[in-house]
Parts: C-alpha cells; sequence; structure tokens
C-alpha cells in the first residue's frame, strides 16, 4: 500500500546511466521498448534531457489528497515530489540504489545531537514558492503541525511527529493554537535551521522527514482540508487546475531555480493527472506509449497474459518485488476474533496457492509466512503456519477453532471495489474459511475512502461487523521500523485513516519498537525487527499472504523511466519525460 523498498538488484550509478543514456534517446535507438525485459530496474530506460510535451498518469479511482501532508499511498509520495519538496528525499536511480537519502529542501543531512533526540537541518539559500515568495524554516515547522497534530482535520498521513515530538502528545495542532507560537519542539533559530527536539533517540530521522509531511506550507494561504485546491508549489511544477475527482494538470513553476535542485529536471511542458479510469483502458494507454499506471501495481492480470505471450511486449516490461506485504489484518476488536485461538483458526484455514493464482500468479508474488518481506531489513525466514503445499489445513483449523469455543463464525471481509485481484483474493480466502466453518461476506469499498471512511475507521468496522480486511503494505522507509510501526504500534491506531487494521495494541511489540529506533546498531535493530515479526505471528493478527510483485508495462514515447526500490518498485516521477509534443 504505501511506501517501500525493493529487492536487492544490481544498480548502476544513476549519473553515469544517464550520461550514458541520452545520445541513444536522442537518436531513437534506446526506446522503452527495445530496452529490454527488467532493464529499469538495472537502469534509466530511455535517457534523456529533451524538454517539452505532456506526460500523462492515469489512475483507477482517486488518491487519498494531493495535499503533500495529508497523503499516504507510495504513488502520491512520489508524485508529489513535483509540487512539494520535503527536507530530503531519494535518489532517482534503479533498484536499491533508489533507497538512497539525499537532500532535497535541506542543504544537507541532519545533523544529530543528545544521543539522537536532536536534528538539525539547514535549507538551502534562494529557495521560492510559485509566487516568488521566500521559503523559509517556519513553513516547514507548520507543515509538519498540520500534518501531525490537527488529526480532525487531516487524517490521512502517518503521525510519526505527533508520536515522537516532545509534548507531541498534548499539542492540539496550529488550527487550535491559540498563542500561535506552534509547538516548542521545533525551533526556528533563524529563516535557515530548524531544529526537532524529540522525547526518545531515533536513528533513522532522516527517512522521516523525506515524508511529504515536511514539504512547506506557507500558514497565511493553509486553509485546512481545502488547501489541497490551492497548493503552493515548492517544486519544479504547480497546479494549473484541479477537478476533485477527475482530474489535475499541471505547469512549470517559473520561480523554480535550478541552481538550488539539482535532483529535479522539469521536462514536460505539461503533467496530467486523469482520474476514475478504467483499469483496462489505462493498460491500453500504457501499452500504446501514452500514460503511466498511477498506482504502480502493474497491468491487469488479462493484459498480463496478453503481455508474456508476446515477446516484444513482455521486452518493454519490469518485474520485480515491491518491498510490500499483501496480507490480510484479523481485527482484535470484532468478536470472537478477540480470542488468539479463533485467529489462528484463520491462519491455518488460508490455502495460500488459490490466493497466489487469484492476484496472478507467482510472477505478481511469492507465498508469504512472515510479516517483513525478504527485502526489508530485519526479515528472518519462519513459517509459524504452515501447511501442506501452502494449502491450508482444515483439521488444525477446526481444532483452533474449537480450542476458541466455536463451531462456525460468520463475519465480513472487505476490499478495495476498483482492485480487482484484491476482490478476487478476497473470494479466495472466503472459499478456504467455508471449509471449516468460517463463513465471510465481502463487502467493498473505494480506494480512495479505504482508510477515511471504512476499513480505516476502527467504529465502522466493529459496528458492521468486519472481523477481516484485505490489506497491501509498504515500508515507510527500507528498514523494519519503517515497515512494522505504522500497522502494529498501539500507538499507531487513529480513529479515521488508521493503517493498524488489526487494532494490535500490544505491550511488548510496541515497547520493541521504541527499543529498536533507539538502538544504534544496525545489527540489533534488525535483529529487534525480527522479534517483532515473531510476536506478531505467535499473536496471529495479519495473514501474511504474498510477497508483492509488480509486473510495469513501460511506455514506450516516455523517456527516464527507472524501477526505484524507494517507491515499491514504481518508476520514479521525478524526472520523467516525454518524446512527443
Amino acid at each position: 500500500m504505501r511506501r517501500s523498498a525493493l529487492a536487492a538488484i544490481a544498480a548502476i550509478g544513476s549519473a553515469s546511466l544517464l550520461v550514458a543514456g541520452c545520445s541513444k534517446a536522442d537518436d531513437n535507438k534506446n526506446d522503452a521498448k527495445s530496452a529490454g525485459a527488467n532493464a529499469a530496474t538495472k537502469g534509466v530506460v530511455n535517457a534523456s534531457d529533451k524538454k517539452g510535451g505532456t506526460v500523462t498518469y492515469e489512475l483507477s479511482d482517486v488518491p487519498d489528497s494531493f495535499d503533500p501532508g495529508n497523503t499516504y499511498y507510495a504513488y502520491m509520495y512520489n508524485l508529489s515530489r513535483l509540487w512539494a519538496r520535503p527536507l530530503m528525499t531519494f535518489e532517482p536511480a534503479p533498484g536499491e540504489k533508489g533507497n538512497t537519502l539525499v537532500p532535497d529542501l535541506a542543504a544537507g543531512k541532519g545533523t544529530p545531537s543528545d544521543g539522537g533526540k536532536t536534528w538539525t537541518y539547514k535549507l538551502r539559500a534562494g529557495l521560492k514558492y510559485q509566487d516568488g515568495t521566500p521559503i523559509t524554516s517556519k513553513d516547514v515547522k507548520y507543515a509538519v503541525e498540520r500534518s501531525n497534530f490537527a488529526r480532525d482535520v487531516l487524517s490521512l498521513g502517518p503521525n510519526y511527529f505527533q508520536q515522537l515530538l516532545a509534548g507531541g502528545d498534548k499539542y492540539k495542532g496550529p488550527y487550535k493554537d491559540k498563542s500561535d507560537k506552534g509547538l516548542s519542539s521545533i525551533a526556528t533559530p533563524d529563516d535557515t535551521t530548524i531544529v526537532f527536539h524529540l522525547k526518545q533517540a531515533f536513528q533513522e530521522f532522516d527517512y522521516l522527514v523525506a515524508a511529504p509531511q515536511t514539504a512547506p506550507v506557507p500558514k497565511a494561504k493553509d486553509n485546512g482540508v481545502d488547501y489541497v485546491k490551492n497548493i503552493v508549489s515548492s517544486g519544479s511544477y504547480q497546479f494549473q487546475s484541479y477537478d476533485d475527482g477527475k482530474q489535475a494538470v499541471l505547469v512549470r513553476n517559473k520561480n523554480w531555480d535550478a541552481k538550488n535542485d539539482t535532483l529535479r529536471k522539469q521536462l514536460p511542458d505539461k503533467i496530467v493527472v486523469k482520474l476514475k479510469v478504467n483499469s483496462e483502458t489505462i493498460d491500453k494507454d500504457v501499452l500504446a506509449g501514452n500514460a503511466i499506471d498511477l498506482a504502480g501495481t502493474g497491468v491487469q492480470s488479462s493484459t498480463q497474459a496478453q503481455v508474456l505471450a508476446d515477446q516484444n511486449k513482455k521486452a518493454g516490461t519490469d518485474n520485480t518485488f515491491g518491498g510490500r506485504l499483501v496480507y490480510m489484518a484479523i481485527n482484535t476488536k470484532v468478536k470472537p476474533f478477540d480470542k488468539v485461538e479463533c485467529r489462528k483458526a484463520v491462519q491455518y484455514a488460508i490455502d495460500k496457492v488459490s490466493v497466489q493464482t487469484a492476484e496472478g500468479g507467482p510472477i505478481r508474488g511469492e507465498i508469504a509466512s512472515t510479516v517483513l518481506p525478504p527485502d526489508i531489513t530485519g526479515y528472518k525466514k519462519a513459517d509459524t503456519y504452515a501447511t501442506a503445499g501452502n494449502k491450508g489445513d482444515v483439521a488444525k483449523a477446526k481444532e483452533q477453532l474449537k480450542a476458541c469455543g466455536k463451531s462456525s463464525i460468520s463475519t465480513n471481509i472487505s476490499a478495495r471495489s476498483d482492485r480487482q485481484p484484491e476482490i478476487d483474493a478476497a473470494t479466495a480466502i472466503i472459499n478456504s474459511l467455508k471449509k471449516v466453518g468460517i463463513n465471510a461476506t465481502l463487502k467493498q469499498y473505494p480506494s480512495g475512502k479505504y482508510f477515511t471512511d471504512y476499513a480505516g475507521v476502527p467504529k465502522f468496522t466493529e459496528k458492521q461487523n468486519i472481523g477481516l480486511e484485505m490489506m497491501q503494505w509498504g515500508a515507510d522507509w527500507p528498514s523494519g521500523y519503517g515497515f512494522l510501526q505504522q500497522i502494529l504500534n498501539g500507538k499507531a491506531i487513529s480513529q479515521s485513516g488508521n493503517t493498524n487494521l488489526s487494532q494490535y495494541d500490544n505491550k511488548d511489540v510496541n515497547t520493541l519498537l521504541g527499543k529498536s529506533i533507539a538502538t544504534q546498531s544496525e545489527s540489533e535493530r534488525n535483529a529487534l525487527y525480527a522479534q517483532i515479526d515473531q510476536k506478531t505471528m505467535d499473536d496471529a493478527v495479519i495473514v501474511p499472504l504474498t510477497y508483492f510483485k509488480v509486473l510495469l508495462a513501460r511506455p514506450a514515447n516516455y523517456t527516464n523511466l527507472v524501477s526505484t526500490a524507494a517507491f515499491s518498485g514504481q518508476y520514479d516521477y521525478l524526472n520523467i519525460g516525454s518524446t512527443q509534443k
């Protein structure tokens, strides 16, 4: 679902690739298809500095929000960098090199002190918004405050800063702050310096400030949830128009200055984001070379078969791990799943091979048995609920059901209505559960509202008897903590926009998460992440289904296509250009 890392792939330096690739793209000898299968996981395909044309993105539903402080989907983290510059970001590079942190709005990486409890950043000189007004550290401070502490207004992003900043548990946010001073643990001693004071050491803080929540927002221009209609750009593009639920159009930001931005190229004249486009239409447009699948989840099953059967079309695809887990959350607040034995019955009942097949087969994911995917640090191979051939064990499932004091269970399972593979996987699960006496009814909800109105609203799921919830998750940054925190920590549970769908609040897990991120040794942190994973599986609150793999088709008319570890294996959207006018 969200941000994630990629499988270990041999990475070639992006700078040399761009230099080597420019001449090839410009003389039409290296287009997106002729580069070969998986080329974008190893290098930049169709590299070019050519300016002009239009780049089109298409999405089958609507995103959670274009507001950089109110979004949490991986593809919006990726795309939002065009109009919102965070303090840090990820290098536009292939494979694992895409996980490399580089300064963006900041002039350099954070300077830690007090054992990792205090982090200081200096902004680049000469930064301006689209209207020419200067960007200051106070704008970054305000952006963090509005996105993390006004959860009744902006609830869709993660709340790490709220959890970590000193006094964060008491601050009510800028919309309710009568003093107008803001949170004291974010200091701005001058217009180019921002200092974060944490209540505990956090050794991976540079990753945290790479979130779009640190992209500056001018307080005078903020109007809460309606800011999305008039976003003020700090990036290379600004909004020309925004038609809610239909389309957004971006054009060049004339006050963007390449002198203080070494990452962006500002190539296309225009960027168009089309919403609520039929999934099959998206595939057709991608294969025609005229669009990019914004969600980055890959082609549909029917298109997949068509592409793989044609060697020429297959040559224009990229298939790789996306650092994501496809899983089903078991809601511990919906009876009888408050009992671990009932949760274990579900674990044993599911035929994971049928789920894998429903999702599109091995090319779309390997059968999973842990919370952490193999391409996230801290992964340790294990299979707590092993069954023969991964096809489920009816006898063991019924045994656990009996131990739970039940002979049958009636519940509901949620899935996103615009994601056919997720619906198909949920249907396969329903068929497995029925064999052991667990009768689940499918409830479908749109992606754009899945977390705000439905699966991510605890009161709704409890009232509607939604005991099982389909989910896909990727790391907020490439470490065990970046993957586990928002889906396992009890402090991450929120009343809207919740991503801890199991409503799992285990004191030991919460403590281990806090201990891990304060530990300086990476190897010791990884050992703690593996321990958290095992404890979670013992409690049976998550059913791992598949380690997600993506099959992306490269649009032939676009340049600078590179599959990046930083954004779930998606193409890096920062510098994609067009060969067409």
